[in-house]
């Protein structure tokens, strides 16, 4: 796929990559975000684990982040902190969301899953645009900025289904940050799933990628 077109800032000419179904074809679309000093390509090895079957019809797409890395600081850190790429970063997967749907895959089949930097942006993303999507998918994330970051975000994900899973001694992300943004998914209308793993590492574990498929499958 060529670059999104119209994009401004550090990732405006961040390229995707697309795997599976061409996405014109395809019945349903999953987007995989690559966490910080990975690569779309990287993230992409996660689907063979999915193990989804082949008249399912997924579009896989991918797209990569400039230098490898979609905001420069911790999610953690206060937003401005981390402009203008974290806005960037937001439009970027607008614009991918968009081409999805004007393909004719529509958000109650459109699917968002990232790792670590990835999870925290597709999350972020996902409550600053709620709506019904398939699922979304916050593999090792948060929702971004300091605790006490206003999370009065409009709209309602009207019974999506949001899976997060992290160790619970991560040295990124703290399994408060992924509880309370839990919390928040919850409220404005998400079936949220949070699991807890003890003393797993900064890493996706074989009962995340089967929480993953469980919901694909269902679409």
């Amino acid at each position: 796929m060529n670059d999104l077109e119209a994009l401004q800032g550090p990732h405006g000419n961040s390229r995707v990559i697309a795997a599976g179904e061409p996405l014109q074809s395809a019945h349903a679309a999953l987007i995989l975000v690559h966490g910080r000093g990975a690569t779309a390509e990287s993230i992409l090895t996660l689907v063979p684990e999915l193990r989804l079957a082949e008249d399912a019809r997924f579009a896989f797409l991918a797209p990569q982040a400039v230098g490898s890395t979609w905001y420069p600081f911790s999610f953690l850190e206060p937003l401005e902190q981390n402009e203008p790429y974290l806005s960037s970063a937001l439009a970027l997967l607008t614009s991918l969301v968009n081409r999805v749907e004007a393909a004719g895959v529509p958000a109650e089949r459109t699917y968002l899953l990232g790792f670590s930097q990835g999870a925290c942006l597709s999350l972020e993303f996902a409550a600053r645009n709620a709506r019904r999507y398939g699922g979304i998918f916050g593999l090792s994330g948060g929702l971004i900025g300091p605790d006490d970051t206003p999370r009065d975000y409009p709209g309602s994900f009207a019974g999506t289904p949001i899976f997060l899973g992290c160790s619970d001694v991560d040295f990124h992300i703290p399994k408060e940050r992924v509880l309370a943004s839990g919390e928040v998914l919850k409220r404005m209308g998400a079936d949220v799933e949070a699991r807890l793993y003890p003393g797993m590492g900064h890493t996706i574990n074989a009962d995340e990628i089967e929480a993953v498929r469980d919901v694909l499958a269902r679409g």
